[in-house]
């Protein structure tokens, strides 16, 4: 079935104009997998689904991936309940460290996921909105001369990095147990489709084949290049909000919210089928 949508802006987001029932049909999945792969984020404004329907749709894209089963708990198989209400999140600094630009996955030795999927059970009053950003454009709209001198490197991510803006000084990898995970990868992402993208974040680390402070300025510049206004969409949540987004195609990351705000999102994930090379 032909899909009904609006851009959200030039270069990132659409809104879909779809039904519950939609959401379970082949043949609309389909289109919205080909509309992921341009759009990089669909928003479906407060459809509603529930764990299980959203679970089916997961399913529907492809296959479900959990790789942080052991942070919380859920009513239903694969849901990770979002949330700073330390009675559901055993590990608030994770969730914390979502205040800052990151792709799901990076430090597993298995492929990023391919698509992560957010619904709003409830939403803060203050901060809270989610804003992503388009890797694919980042790379495409640098100066030619620019693009040459990325091929070839390769960067460090780390979660100790992701996590370290939201860790006292005195935490280390050495003291801290879950934060040692680690994976190189390049710093320009040859997709299977023969597109290219940047690969940048908070868990990026270090350039590989440059001195530290000439690496880590160098992603720095990268990261702020890629969450331009021209790049990036900021979602303001509404309850019954569902969010969809190419993970291997867009940063992500939470504005600060109050961790009183019973700010409540359930995300599931498809797993990813390529490995950045």
């Amino acid at each position: 079935m032909p899909i009904e949508y609006e851009s959200v802006k030039p270069l990132i987001g659409a809104r879909v104009h779809a039904s519950r029932n939609d959401m379970s049909d082949p043949d609309f999945v389909r289109e919205c997998l080909s509309l992921l792969d341009d759009r990089l984020v669909l928003v479906f404004p407060q459809i509603g689904l529930d764990d299980k329907e959203q679970l089916a749709f997961t399913d529907l894209l492809g296959e479900r991936y959990n790789f942080v089963k052991q942070l919380t708990s859920g009513d239903e198989e694969d849901v990770y309940k979002i949330t700073l209400d330390p009675e559901i999140n055993k590990t608030p600094e994770y969730v914390l460290g979502t205040f800052f630009w990151h792709m799901d996955g990076v430090m597993e030795e298995t492929p990023p996921s391919k698509a992560s999927l957010l619904s709003c059970r409830k939403a803060a009053e203050t901060g809270g909105q989610t804003e992503f950003a388009n890797l694919f454009a980042a790379y495409e709209h640098l100066p030619e001369e620019e693009k040459r001198q990325l091929e070839g490197l390769t960067v460090l991510h780390s979660v100790y990095s992701a996590v370290r803006p939201v860790l006292e000084l005195d935490v280390t990898p050495d003291n801290f147990d879950g934060i040692k995970k680690q994976q190189e990868h390049p710093l320009v992402w040859q997709h299977d489709s023969g597109r290219k993208s940047l690969l940048v974040g908070t868990h990026a680390d270090r350039v590989v084949q440059l001195p530290l402070a000439e690496g880590r300025a160098l992603l720095i510049r990268l990261l702020e290049w890629s969450a331009q206004p021209d790049f990036t969409y900021r979602h303001q949540w509404q309850e019954g909000d569902f969010v969809v987004w190419n993970n291997c195609g867009a940063l992500h990351r939470v504005i600060p919210y109050d961790k009183h705000s019973g700010r409540t999102m359930h995300r599931t994930s498809v797993a990813g089928n390529e490995h950045i090379k």
